[in-house]
């Protein structure tokens, strides 16, 4: 049976236009996995039911993951229907379903109740299975290499639409639609309830989580909570993806829920990211590592760095170099000395890397929750500023003495490139020796 998609509603956005406020649609219906356990009882009073109903239903959702009227057989059988129609409106209905991996993946587009389509994806892989959820209807970051941020903003979820994603999953996994399972634990002697259910959730799907910040958080907790309040699951096993909203993420470090922060990056230079992922035009790669930076520290739970390479855009030996030295932790408790190996390798496209013979040493440090420089003991208890600000390149960017003449090398060696671009380059490679002095 083929289902009609409805005509996109929102325009395709500017090159790097971005859209935080979400359009303005029907609202969704409420669900009981808007509220929690108590708001559940108060929105049951003010429908005329009784609140230890919605203690009943909730468990029926999120323990049993039934939404059949007719399951729920300890409810009074006069009014069942429409009692259970009140609290579990319908959220979701099923497009399209692809599958791949022989069945171990499960691709779904939902229609919501106004038209608009989600995308969500359960993965079985070994010892867990994962799903990849979405938390808007398009997305308002437009970064040009997605779909979905091509599409533009339809409009923001609510927290039971996202939660309905994963309880949908892990209906379907009850009912072996997804390839494994208990035939599989018996065989490889897992445990078959862990094969049954859940175990990870990522907000990578349609969206910038961060943007739909209330309904976003509500949702996770509806994750994590107990039931009959939620689905019970490990905070650790689920992880929230930005591409760097700088408050959501200082934000999201004061709820202290010990989830996964995955930072989008893409390009360690803002020249290439401000194209590559417009939100950076607001908060430069800096800003927003820095920002991962305290959300380990405030949670003490790693931080992913998402890069998706892309031929001749952001796959260049020096950009590699550059992450590397921008994601080597300047808040450490040692440094150890060790030889480097070449740091330019024949043939290898972009700026070669400062004092690049293989004789060169680095730095490994070992990060703490106390930021502080590597370099003389002096140096990582000093706090005074500097005597006077150095100059600044027409790039905006840093340079002190001697940086026309690594700057000038650059454009030598790599005569395509434009100062400006070779200066960022030139003067994060000077940061990163300042800061990597052997402890």
């Amino acid at each position: 049976m083929t289902t009609e998609l409805p005509t996109p509603s929102t325009d395709r956005p500017a090159p790097g236009q971005l859209t935080f406020r979400a359009p303005r649609r029907g609202k969704a219906p409420t669900h009981l996995a808007d509220h929690d356990l108590a708001g559940r009882k108060d929105w049951a009073r003010e429908l005329g039911i009784p609140a230890f109903r919605a203690d009943q239903v909730s468990r029926h959702y999120f323990e049993r993951l039934v939404t059949d009227a007719e399951q729920m057989t300890d409810l009074p059988k006069a009014g069942r229907g429409e009692l259970v129609d009140g609290l579990l409106p319908r959220l979701l209905t099923p497009v399209r379903t692809l599958s791949a991996d022989d069945g171990a993946t499960l691709k779904q587009v939902h229609r919501l109740h106004d038209g608009a389509m989600v995308e969500s994806v359960l993965m079985r892989y070994p010892g867990r299975v994962t799903m990849c959820i979405s938390s808007q209807a398009g997305c308002g970051m437009n970064c040009p290499f997605c779909a979905t941020g091509q599409a533009g903003l339809t409009r923001n979820l609510s927290t039971a639409e996202i939660v309905e994603q994963v309880v949908a999953a892990a209906r379907a996994l009850r009912h072996g639609d997804l390839r494994g399972g208990a035939e599989e634990s018996d065989e490889g002697g897992g445990d078959v309830q862990e094969a049954l259910r859940v175990s990870n959730v990522v907000f990578m799907g349609m969206g910038e989580a961060l943007a739909n910040y209330k309904a976003s958080l509500g949702a996770v907790h509806r994750l994590v909570e107990a039931a009959p309040e939620g689905l019970g699951m490990s905070a650790r096993g689920i992880t929230m993806s930005t591409v760097g909203l700088v408050p959501g993420i200082d934000r999201l470090a004061g709820e202290g829920i010990p989830m996964t922060l995955a930072l989008s990056l893409h390009a360690p230079d803002d020249e290439l990211r401000d194209e590559l992922v417009p939100i950076n035009t607001r908060w430069k790669v800096d800003e927003a590592l820095d920002a991962a930076r305290r959300y380990f520290e405030a949670t003490g739970r790693r931080v992913s760095i998402e890069y998706a390479l892309i031929r001749d855009i952001n796959d260049q030996a020096w950009r590699a170099d550059l992450l590397g030295d921008k994601l080597t932790p300047a808040a450490v408790v040692g440094c150890m000395s060790t030889p480097s190996r070449s740091t330019r390798r024949p043939g290898a496209g972009g700026p070669p890397r400062a004092g690049g013979s293989s004789s060169s040493s680095s730095s490994v440090c070992w990060p703490t929750a106390s930021p502080r420089r590597c370099g003389t003991p002096a140096a990582r208890t000093s706090t005074a500023p500097a005597a006077s600000s150095p100059p600044r390149s027409d790039a905006g960017v840093i340079l002190g003495e001697n940086d026309d003449e690594g700057v000038d090398r650059c454009r030598r060696t790599w005569p395509t490139r434009a100062r400006p671009s070779c200066a960022a380059w030139w003067s994060a490679r000077r940061r990163s020796s300042r800061s990597s002095t052997t402890c």
